[in-house]
Parts: C-alpha cells; sequence; structure tokens
C-alpha cells in the first residue's frame, strides 16, 4: 500500500534520508555529526554514486541495495539548525510524503550505543529536528535516533561543548554504533516494497 501511494504522489524515489550534522572538516567525528557518518556508510553500503551540489546540501541516488526501494541521501551543508533550508526543497522537488522522509540524528537523551527508531513524536530540544519542523509542516518524518549520551549538566554551552567536541569513547565503539544505526536505517528503508518505475 505504501509502495502505491509513493507512486499516486508521483515520487521520482521511494525514500529521502537525511542525515543530519556540520559541513566543515572539524566537525567530523563529533557526536553531533554522527548522522553524517551513518548516511555516508548506507552511501558506501548501497553502492551510490558520488554525491552533488543540489538543495544547499550533498545529494546522491540510487537504489537500497539491488532491487531495493529507490533512495535520495542528503547531507544538509546549512549548518545543523537551519537544516530545514535544505531538506524542505529537497522534499518539494521530490514529491514525498511527510513518512517518507528518514531523518538520522544525534539525540542525547539516549544513552550511547542505544538506537531507536519513530514515526513523529517530540523534537527533545533538537536545533535540527525543530528546523525541519518548520521546513516540512509537521514532525511525522521517519527516524533514527542514534544514542550519543550526554555530559551531566543541564548547561547550555556545557551540552553544545560536549556534542561539538569529539566523541569521547573508543574509536572501534563508535564504528559500531554508525554501523549499527545504519542497520536501523536500512530496515526502515527495506520494510517498504519499492514502488514499479512508470512505464
Amino acid at each position: 500500500m505504501a509502495a502505491a501511494r509513493s507512486e499516486r504522489w508521483g515520487a521520482p524515489v521511494d525514500w529521502l534520508i537525511v542525515g543530519l550534522g556540520n559541513p566543515g572538516s572539524e566537525y567530523a567525528g563529533t557526536p553531533h555529526n554522527v548522522g553524517f557518518a551513518v548516511a555516508e556508510k548506507l552511501a558506501a553500503r548501497w553502492g551510490l554514486p558520488k554525491a552533488k551540489s543540489k538543495y544547499a546540501g550533498l545529494l546522491t541516488q540510487g537504489r537500497a541495495g539491488p532491487g531495493g526501494p529507490r533512495v535520495a541521501l542528503l547531507l544538509p551543508q546549512t549548518y545543523m539548525n537551519d537544516a530545514g533550508g535544505s531538506v524542505g526543497p529537497a522534499r518539494g522537488a521530490l514529491k514525498l510524503p511527510l513518512e517518507r522522509v528518514l531523518v538520522l540524528h544525534d539525540e542525547i537523551d539516549l544513552p550511547f550505543g542505544e538506537i531507536r527508531t519513530r514515526v513523529g513524536g517530540g523534537l527533545a530540544g533538537h536545533n535540527g529536528l525543530k528546523s525541519l519542523k518548520s521546513a516540512l509542516g509537521g514532525t511525522d518524518f521517519a527516524r533514527v535516533r542514534i544514542g550519543v549520551g550526554r555530559p551531566p549538566t543541564t548547561d547550555p554551552d556545557r551540552v553544545a561543548a560536549y556534542v561539538l567536541g569529539r566523541f569521547r569513547e573508543p574509536r572501534e565503539e563508535v564504528a559500531l554504533l554508525v554501523e549499527q544505526a545504519a542497520d536501523a536505517a536500512e530496515q526502515m528503508v527495506l520494510a517498504v516494497e519499492p514502488a514499479e518505475p512508470k512505464r
């Protein structure tokens, strides 16, 4: 039924997958950029072509594995707080219903290593998600919430320093977290039968 729905919308892809993060090498390897890392893992896993600049982001398209759903994978280059400025135009151009947007993002309210998936829900103060809600007109998009833990404080400056600093965990544990989050995203995407190409 979902496949038929994307056909009815005339969408050129079955999913828009968005990795949240900040552009620039200084943010690579930080908890706030784990969404970028998971998106890049998926692109490599599925053999997607090199991303090109589009919709104020880096966009690549292809299939989620042989015979899998058609996917567009987007890394907004707007900085986290303005991610909606990239995702909104991409979703509009791709003509996708909101539930076919899958967002990969860090979640400080989950312990490091915990991964949860859901559709819709609250924003938990996440500025990237707030920007998406504003641009997309709602919160009913799918999510992979990637637990990065939080410092023992509610001080905004210290929390920001935590998510924008390097991971404290060993590199192999971070690599495993990225791999498992990619697995969770892939399961969500493959659970939807791909639409038949228009003839």
